[in-house]
Formats: C-alpha cells, structure tokens, sequence
C-alpha cells in the first residue's frame, strides 16, 4: 500500500472536516492537555453512533473553516474560529448536548504528578501511616510535613497542602507522592465551549434545569414590571399593579370627597361606621366556626342514639343476664 503523502492527507483531513461541518449543526470544542491517545481511542468508542471527534492543527483547521464559509456561504460557521485556540479538538454530534458532555466526562483517568507541571487542582495528603521506613524521613523534612514513627514506619500526623492549584510540581513534591502512590490528577477532554447552529455559548449553560430557567424568566419578569411602573409605560407584566394603583387613587378620591363609585360604596360605609366593619368580621368567624359546631353537634346527636338503643336492646337488665 502506497504511504499518503503530506499534501493527500491534508486534502484528505479538508474533506473530512468539510463533510462533517455539513452533516452536524452542533459541536463541542474541548481541550485535550494531556490526554493519551489510548484514553482518546476509548472516548472515540464511547461516543460512536450519534458523535464523531475530530483531532487537528488549529491553522489547518482556521484554514478549512474558512474556506468551506467563503465557498458555501454558511458564515455561522465562522464563530468557530475564535475558539481554536490551543490544544483543542472538536465533537460533532447529533445527539444531546448534556448528555455526550456527560459521556465525555466519564473517560478521565488519574495520573502522576510530574515535574514541571502545572496543578490543575490543590494537592492535600491526609494523616496516616505512609509504610515508608524511618530513612525516609528526609523527604518529608524537606517538605516541611510533620511525622512520627510508629511501628517501624513513618506516620503523617496533620493534613499537609502539598501543592497549591496552579503551581508547577516541583522535584521533592513528585518524589514524595510516586513513593506514596498517590496520582493526584485526572485528564479527559474537558468541554471548553458548546457551538449550536451558529450560536457559541458556555458549557455552564447545559447544567441550567427547568426550575433555573422559570427563576431566571421570573426574575427578568420581576425587573421589566418594576422599570414600566417606574417610568408609566404600561407592559403586559405591569397592567395588573397600573390598574390596582389606579383604583387605589380613585378610591382615596372618593373618601376625601363627595365623589363616588359602586365599588367604593362599601369602604366609605365603614369608615363613617367601624362598627359594621367589626360586625362582617365577627359574621365571617361565626361562619368558620358553625361548621365545626355543626359537626360537634350531629357527633353528640348520634352518641345519644347510639347509648339509648342499647338500653332498648337489653330490655332493663344488665349485659350478664342478672335482674
């Protein structure tokens, strides 16, 4: 079999993602540091049916996505180009986004911290017994960690933040956590940015459930209601509040003249007499608590029922038979 030259396998690659951004109206672009090619392999299995991740150079990639946007006229496709930007790969999809973003996640594997790189997370080693024995101890005296020996071994005595989130590890901190067997990190590609039909947004916005969108919808509701009653311009939210301010300042109209409406009838009647005001409520409480007192009633009603057919039953002599 003839080898491709470099020429072939860059038209070969043009096509390819030529044909893909054609096929698939969504895509992941995720950053792949430090993720082997093993590791890539079995995401590309994990994610076979309904995905397909593509690796590349980012110039050739600029290259592609530019030309097939001049050629074919599709400019959303250009909003791409500003995320190419380091080590990143892309996944087309036609599946759900959450969802293949979940499945990609899922394909992280530790590894060891190596000299020279830089943390992705703080690195915390717990108090315990280490089973290193006690000519080990330099390491941890060189490291400031505070130890014990107990039962021939050296013994962590207090929690030790060993290296800080986006410091480079050191050769002392490596050493310490391979001869602890400790691989503090994890790699997998990592969702960077999420492109759907032209649109480019944060992966944060997959997480957003139902209840999140109502409260945020609720929320801009709440803001636009308060801006139209602030300035008087009706809105469909603000109707509601303009029409009960409204009556509000008819009503206090009416009470301050001699100017009236039917709906203001009752309120003034209570404010020239407060004693009718206490009266509905009192027939209001009476109400409530009729029904319960009905209730109470028909219960004691049946009681006594219930008590005087039993003495018809027994005809005036005791349950045992005895006159």
């Amino acid at each position: 079999m003839v080898k491709a030259t470099k020429a072939e396998k860059k038209i070969a690659y043009d096509a390819k993602l030529c044909q893909l951004i054609d096929e698939f109206t969504q895509i992941l672009v995720v950053a792949a540091d430090n993720v082997g090619s093993t590791q890539l392999q079995n995401i590309r299995k994990g994610l076979r049916g309904d995905s397909v991740v593509l690796m590349g150079k980012n110039t050739m990639m600029k290259r592609s996505v530019k030309i097939h946007a001049e050629n074919t006229g599709n400019t959303a496709i250009l909003n791409l180009m500003p995320l190419l930007q380091g080590n990143v790969g892309l996944i087309f999809t036609k599946g759900d986004l959450k969802e293949v973003s979940e499945e990609v996640a899922k394909y992280k594997v530790g590894a060891p911290a190596r000299v020279g790189l830089v943390a992705p997370i703080d690195v915390v080693v717990q108090p315990g017994n280490t089973g290193l024995d006690p000519s080990q101890t330099s390491f941890f005296q060189v490291l400031n960690i505070p130890t014990k020996i107990n039962k021939g071994t050296v013994e962590i005595i207090t929690p030790v933040e060993l290296i800080k989130q986006g410091d480079k590890v050191g050769s002392s901190e490596a050493a310490l956590l391979a001869k602890l067997g400790i691989r503090p990190f994890s790699y997998g590609l990592v969702v960077q940015s999420v492109y759907d039909n032209g649109s480019v947004f944060s992966p944060e916005v997959l997480d957003l459930t139902e209840d999140d969108l109502v409260q945020k919808f609720a929320a801009g509701i709440s803001m636009v209601t308060s801006l139209a009653l602030a300035i008087s311009f009706p809105t469909l939210a603000a109707a509601p509040h303009m029409f009960i301010n409204a009556y509000k300042n008819a009503l206090a109209i009416c009470i301050a003249t001699e100017y009236t409406f039917p709906q203001a009838e009752k309120v003034k009647e209570y404010l020239k007499d407060p004693s009718k005001f206490a009266v509905a409520v009192a027939a209001v409480s009476a109400d409530a608590g009729g029904g319960a007192s009905a209730g109470a009633a028909k219960v004691e009603e049946k009681k006594e029922v219930v008590e005087e057919s039993d003495e018809e039953d027994y005809g005036g002599f005791d349950m045992f038979g005895d006159e």
